[in-house]
């Protein structure tokens, strides 16, 4: 079970670390056009190479957790990269998060632990 917990926090974490790189790189890209250039000049943008690899880590991560496990237990555990990307939108972002919202997310967690049990 510690196991199962520890390759899901990873995966986890690798998958909102990639979401978190994604929003950076965005924010360096400038403005959205449907030109060659646009697209040429974001094959240099190296938050969207971090973004790349840190998804295919995710990837694997979950290729393999749903290898070896059951996907009724699997899946809900993907429920804590909600908690990491509320850190994340407070610590990287500096978005302020509602009280409602942390609730919502630790009533989220709860259910996890539920599935868990």
């Amino acid at each position: 079970m510690l196991k199962l917990i520890i390759l899901s926090l990873s995966q986890s974490l690798f998958l909102c670390g990639g979401q978190v790189l994604l929003k950076l790189g965005l924010a360096k890209s400038g403005p959205f056009s449907w030109t060659w250039g646009f697209f040429r000049s974001q094959l240099t943008n190296w938050w969207f190479l971090f973004c790349g690899i840190s998804f295919g880590v995710a990837t694997v991560l979950w290729l393999y957790l749903l290898k070896h496990y059951s996907f009724s237990i699997v899946y809900p555990l993907t429920c804590i990269s909600y908690l990491l990307g509320m850190f994340a939108a407070v610590l990287v972002f500096k978005e302020t998060v509602s009280a409602l919202q942390w609730i919502g997310v630790l009533l989220i967690m709860t259910g996890c632990a539920f599935i868990l049990k």
